[in-house]
């Protein structure tokens, strides 16, 4: 833990040296999960040449790298730094919501520097909790809440969120999710057609939002250069949702992500195994969203 602290206080200039050198340690000596990044782009892009598919490749793991040292860096960054790195261009749109004591829902992806997001939110008068899986490894698990507390935001283990809905109920806040892991029960998964493959997804965020009635967005990060980013929020529903048919908030998010992903398609996060499920494989598939 000492030496993560320590590191977190280099300069970003020397830490993105520390990510130059991890870029070709992970992609030319590790090779880290090659093979999935590879499969899973050639899948989701059916046109594109090998040397496309191996530009985008080496463009991810410059990314991944550059995520690495600038979630390192996230204790020891001063405010207006992050404020500096992180532009949100339509916050208004969701502080007008928390202005008038509501809650909604950030529909967040793992798309360039996911981690910062939250972080920058509280800065900007946008309380947030940041909901995710907790890790395996406790050491890590205890760096990751540590860095994720930073600025007042509140990081969430998925599996409280429905006690901290009840117990914060009337606290104005975002609640973000990282909508685009993999459900633990592809059973009770919603499926769709995502990059040209059967995709499930957690169904838990639209019947969330069915339930307490809460504004959904869909946030949008994009790289505009080395450490500095670009939020915007697209609205994908509210109440009352009496009219809008099941799974459309979903389908909404999903078709914002991939339009998002074929602009910037180095900046998402081709190494989970997002394609380890296939529909064909559960027989009973049962979702309720409403």
């Amino acid at each position: 833990m000492v030496f993560f602290r320590l590191l977190s206080r280099l300069p970003l200039g020397l830490l993105y040296g520390l990510s130059d050198f991890l870029y070709f340690l992970l992609l030319y000596v590790v090779r880290y999960r090659r093979t999935v990044v590879v499969e899973n782009l050639t899948r989701s892009f059916p046109k594109k040449s090998v040397s496309e598919i191996n530009s985008i490749a080496k463009g991810f793991y410059r990314n991944l790298s550059d995520l690495i040292v600038e979630t390192i860096k996230m204790s020891a960054m001063k405010p207006d730094a992050l404020r500096q790195r992180v532009r949100f261009t339509n916050s208004a749109l969701v502080k007008e919501r928390l202005q008038a004591g509501q809650v909604v829902i950030g529909m967040a992806s793992h798309s360039s520097n996911w981690e910062w997001v939250p972080l920058a939110s509280v800065l900007h008068q946008m309380p947030t909790d940041s909901i995710y899986k907790p890790l395996n490894n406790p050491f890590f698990e205890k760096l990751m809440r540590e860095v994720r507390s930073s600025f007042g935001a509140v990081p969430v283990p998925m599996h409280t969120l429905p006690r901290r809905m009840v117990a914060q109920k009337d606290v104005p806040r975002i609640i973000a999710l990282v909508a685009d892991q993999v459900p633990d029960v592809p059973e009770q998964a919603y499926w769709t057609n995502f990059l040209h493959q059967d995709t499930p997804f957690y169904p838990g965020t639209e019947r969330l939002a069915r339930s307490r009635k809460l504004s959904v967005f869909y946030t949008e990060l994009v790289r505009v250069s080395r450490g500095h980013y670009e939020v915007t929020f697209t609205l994908i529903g509210e109440p009352p949702y009496d009219n809008l048919p099941p799974g459309t908030i979903l389908e909404r998010y999903r078709d914002l992500l991939e339009e998002t992903i074929r602009k910037h398609p180095s900046d998402w996060l081709w190494s989970h195994k997002r394609w380890k499920h296939w529909r064909g494989k559960y027989p009973k598939i049962e979702v309720k969203l409403e």
